[in-house]
């Protein structure tokens, strides 16, 4: 007789930051040319020579890989912030937005829910004008934000009749668009309802160029340009002053942490008790696929809290259900609804929480669960599921 396992229903995480492309720059991104110093930069480099072989087919072939992965590994949504845009020169694909297409197909394929976040990016920085794009960027950019927001647009109605494919909008960063671009994004934002995010404030370099160009940092600049609100994100968010803290949590802005790609990057700690005594929502991603684990995810925002205030009264202590909360933004981060809301069966016979009450389970899953704890991925208001090998199945429940 086989033997009966306890199982549990808890909210399936919701990665609020993907790049699906950048799964296959593991390994190769840790090459440093026989150098000792490594940083974002020199990973930059690394990630513009994945960039330009991908074309249609492959995209779709390495985000499928990455969606079964999240899927089976307790995601249920994702948000795919997407800069890929055109042919490595620059030039339109026949359909702009074929590889946006492709990785939205796929997701679905994979039984998660995903919101597409096309970025725009125009220029490579400022050095006391507008640089171009580096060949590296062109198939980033677009000429004016007119043609990316038409894009936008196009995507849009694409979507409209797709289940479980959702548009929101995005600036790459504050380098990559001049801050008439924010101003534009954030407008059509609001106009259309959507959310919108950006990557801001994860580089010390980005902040004195920032300076540089506008006198002021990241977060002042969104919030100069009307980039932060209820519906706004801010990925990354570590290199901030009070002054950035305060405009973040008055605005209602969320702040997207990737604890394993932001440690594999040496980009810094996360303030986040700074971020937690202020009220200022957090949310998580897989970022540039390091690791495809949210229990890790989790673990690794907590114990940088714990480490960064030598205590144990970090984000779980205040949040008591940590990893519940975190899904919960995470959903507000990418505009989901609660009908939107996938969940996931826990083994609680599994060695990771064998043994662990139910009163205890929540902090388990931030401190001490991993992936193999997830038996299988159950999709929002469906009758199939994701087995924990990404296999769909009939769900009889």
């Amino acid at each position: 007789m086989a033997e009966e396992r306890r199982l549990r229903s808890v909210p399936a995480m919701v990665n609020a930051h993907s790049h699906a492309f950048q799964r296959d720059l593991r390994g190769r991104a840790e090459r440093h040319g026989g150098q000792r110093a490594g940083d974002f930069w020199t990973w930059r480099e690394a990630m513009y020579r994945l960039a330009a072989s991908v074309d249609p087919g492959s995209m779709r072939e390495v985000a499928a890989r990455a969606y079964r992965e999240m899927a089976a590994a307790g995601y249920g949504a994702v948000g795919e912030f997407h800069y890929l845009h055109h042919r490595p020169d620059g030039r339109p694909y026949e359909d702009p937005n074929a590889l946006a297409v492709a990785v939205a197909e796929v997701a679905v394929e994979a039984g998660l829910t995903v919101v597409l976040l096309p970025a725009a990016y125009h220029r490579a920085g400022w050095d006391g004008g507008h640089l171009p794009p580096a060949p590296g960027q062109r198939r980033f950019c677009d000429p004016t934000v007119e043609e990316f927001l038409a894009r936008v647009d196009a995507l849009r109605s694409w979507a409209a009749a797709r289940p479980g494919v959702c548009v929101g909008v995005a600036a790459h960063s504050v380098r990559a668009v001049p801050a008439e671009w924010l101003t534009a994004i954030a407008e059509y934002a609001d106009r259309h309802g959507l959310v919108r995010h950006v990557h801001a404030a994860e580089q010390r370099r980005e902040l004195a160029e920032c300076e540089r160009e506008h006198g002021c940092s990241p977060i002042e600049l969104l919030e100069r340009t009307n980039f932060l609100g209820e519906r706004a994100s801010v990925v990354h968010g570590i290199h901030v002053t009070s002054r950035d803290v305060e405009l973040l949590a008055k605005s209602g802005t969320t702040v997207v942490s990737c604890p394993t790609t932001e440690g594999n990057l040496g980009d810094g700690y996360l303030p986040a008790l700074r971020y937690r005594d202020a009220g200022v929502r957090l949310a998580v991603g897989s970022d540039s696929q390091v690791r495809i684990d949210p229990f890790e995810e989790v673990r690794e925002l907590e114990t940088g809290a714990r480490r960064e205030g030598e205590t144990r009264l970090a984000l779980l202590a205040a949040a008591g259900d940590l990893w519940g909360e975190l899904a919960h933004n995470g959903a507000a981060s990418l505009g989901l609804s609660r009908a939107d809301a996938a969940r996931v069966t826990i083994d609680l016979d599994h060695p990771d929480l064998r043994g662990i009450s139910d009163e205890d389970l929540p902090a388990a899953l931030a401190t001490c669960a991993s992936t193999g704890v997830v038996r299988r991925l159950n999709m929002a208001g469906a009758g199939t599921r994701i087995g924990s090998r990404g296999r769909r199945v009939h769900n009889p429940l």
